[in-house]
């Protein structure tokens, strides 16, 4: 067993930490993206999306989105979710990205220009205030109804915008999982139990993917096709969200002393798992899709 320098508080009987004192201090979801948007946290989004490409190319194949086609992505980031649908929908289909932070939106667009995918535009506004009068073939999301307080509310929203027939089709991530994988690894699972904390004192659901079936259910849509996959190697994956999270950690008045020096983290994380000889955990990621119903579907199954 590794002996550490700090003291890394257990959890008891297999239950994920919790961190009193300011218990009480939230910061309202609607105002406020905890992992920030500085150039740090889009060059984490970037590498995030290296370990969940092959991930999302098959959510969307499954789905059937392909050449020619109009995709609307909702939370967009820097691109990378609608690098993916560009390639599937080619230059004879376009993609609207939906993304309300300026600096993501500069950044999706410049990474566009350098790729030449002209078919890929992004409008800035929030996802609950889309207008438009395209009708799209799919709409698409990762990461992103996580971060909502109604995802159901947003995907009914969206839904005037899909043609009868059309794909909805969204990745979230799942942490029950994750957190009971850690329980036996004292560091990883304070950094997953802080982890978790911040996100879900901003609002954020950590356990969104398991709630997709329902969430798209009471959008008025029918039930998903649901994949799950476990992921590994987030020794690199955990310590990156870490350091975009401080800040809010800081004003949230999380203790970040737990996590010793962040620039050693991957390593002492590395070492555990070494030491226990097991593997590195990941969140698992759930992908779900589904097609809108069209209204003689609809009163198809009325009559049956």
């Amino acid at each position: 067993m590794l002996a550490f320098a700090e003291p890394w508080p257990a959890s008891s009987a297999g239950c994920p930490l919790r961190f009193a004192g300011d218990a009480d201090v939230t910061i309202s979801q609607a105002s406020v993206y905890p992992l920030g948007s500085t150039d740090a946290e889009h060059a984490r989004l970037v590498r995030q999306a290296a370990w969940l490409v092959s991930h999302t190319e098959r959510l969307f194949g499954e789905a059937g989105i392909g050449p020619g086609q109009r995709v609307l992505d909702l939370g967009s980031g820097v691109g990378d979710v609608a690098l993916i649908a560009a390639r599937l929908v080619g230059p004879s289909g376009s993609v609207v990205g939906i993304e309300r932070d300026p600096r993501s939106i500069e950044r999706a667009r410049a990474r566009m220009a350098e790729q030449g995918l002209a078919q890929v535009t992004f409008v800035q506004t929030d996802v609950s205030k889309i207008s438009s009068d395209e009708c799209f073939d799919a709409v698409v999301g990762r990461y992103i109804l996580v971060f909502l307080p109604d995802p159901a509310s947003v995907l009914r929203s969206v839904a005037g915008l899909v043609r009868p027939g059309g794909v909805f089709a969204f990745q979230e991530t799942d942490w029950t999982s994750f957190r009971e994988e850690v329980v036996g690894l004292p560091l990883w699972s304070t950094c997953a139990s802080l982890a978790a904390e911040v996100l879900q004192r901003c609002g954020a659901n950590t356990d969104m993917g398991s709630a997709l079936p329902r969430v798209f259910q009471e959008a008025g849509l029918p039930a998903p096709v649901v994949r799950v996959d476990r992921l590994t190697g987030a020794e690199s994956w955990l310590p990156d969200c870490l350091h975009s999270l401080r800040p809010t950690m800081e004003e949230l008045g999380l203790p970040l002393d737990l996590l010793g020096d962040l620039a050693t983290l991957h390593e002492r994380l590395r070492r555990e798992v070494l030491a226990l000889k097991t593997t590195t955990p990941m969140p698992t990621i759930v992908s779900a899709w589904g097609r809108r119903s069209s209204p003689s579907a609809a009163r198809a199954r009325v009559i049956v």
